[in-house]
């Protein structure tokens, strides 16, 4: 889709929300670390602030962001299990299938299997194309684009913009470069929760000053965002479930000379072992623990 296209043919508000509610709202040195994702720093008081522009879908992609689900856990073998769900393509992963077994041996839930299934879960993600408008902690990537991933809290923010509560409220769709509104992002801690409660939009105003010229630049720079939802970005079940008994130090029945011989090549980064537990234990935001719940009552009755 080109710019002018894409000036013609802007989403609509009831597009993206029919769309939100359908989805159920050979390296030498290994690095983690995608120059691509920006997120907002934190300090030591667990506080952090800055000024972004979400961005239109870019190309064929129908809606200007995507959602993938992944597992972030240390098994008792020392080793972590860090990979995307194949349930973000809407497949069975085996680590959603050991949670559903672990969740259901017992109706107890300080019981061992159900504390391990919370520390398997399945964690919910966003991500869109932005534009940092105001990043006080690393003002160098400011008027950059970068994808940002971000959790149910955030998404939500999102959809009550475009379907606000109240009737004196105008519907605004963020991800209009001409109509849409710049997003604050105003982090706290909570008692002991990373916390967006206070993340606002600002009042709707064309983006660059509505110059097509800028916007086409910005446009033209975007991210795609196919990475998140295409299978070819994901590993097999097989390979998944080996990488997962090898984590947790059980017996797989996979026949791993056979799963080596048919999967292809890797195509995940992986994460240095020094990057992974801040990564993993970092606290989630109290929205990211309401779908935490809604995730166990599924498999409460499978």
């Amino acid at each position: 889709m080109s710019f002018a296209n894409l000036k013609r043919n802007r989403s609509s508000i009831d597009k993206l929300v029919t769309a939100a509610s359908a989805a159920g709202g050979g390296e030498t040195k290994k690095s983690w670390k995608d120059e691509r994702i920006w997120k907002p720093a934190i300090d030591k008081m667990g506080n952090g602030y800055a000024v972004i522009r979400f961005l239109p879908p870019m190309g064929e992609e129908a809606l200007p962001w995507v959602r993938y689900w992944d597992h972030g856990f240390k098994g008792p073998t020392g080793k972590w299990y860090i990979e995307r769900s194949l349930t973000s393509l809407g497949q069975d992963d085996p680590v959603g299938q050991l949670n559903s077994k672990l969740w259901n041996m017992s109706d107890d839930d300080r019981s061992d299997t159900r504390k391990q299934a919370r520390d398997q879960k399945r964690r919910l993600h966003y991500v869109s194309n932005v534009m940092v408008i105001s990043d006080p902690s690393n003002p160098e990537n400011e008027g950059k684009v970068f994808m940002y991933q971000y959790g149910k809290k955030i998404f939500d923010k999102v959809m009550d913009a475009m379907q606000p509560t109240y009737q004196d409220e105008k519907p605004c769709n963020p991800f209009d470069m001409w109509e849409g509104a710049d997003f604050k992002i105003k982090i706290r801690k909570v008692e002991g929760w990373i916390n967006y409660d206070k993340s606002e939009f600002d009042s709707p105003s064309p983006f660059l000053g509505g110059d097509d010229t800028k916007l086409e630049g910005v446009y033209n720079s975007m991210h795609s965002l196919d990475e998140f939802t295409d299978p070819q970005f994901y590993k097999s079940f097989a390979e998944l479930e080996r990488k997962m008994h090898d984590v947790l130090g059980t017996e797989s029945s996979t026949p791993v000379r056979e799963e080596m011989a048919s999967s292809p090549a890797p195509v995940m980064r992986e994460m240095p072992a020094q990057n992974i537990e801040e990564a993993v234990a970092a606290p989630v935001a109290e929205a990211e623990e309401e779908d935490t719940m809604s995730y166990f009552a599924k498999l409460a009755a499978s």
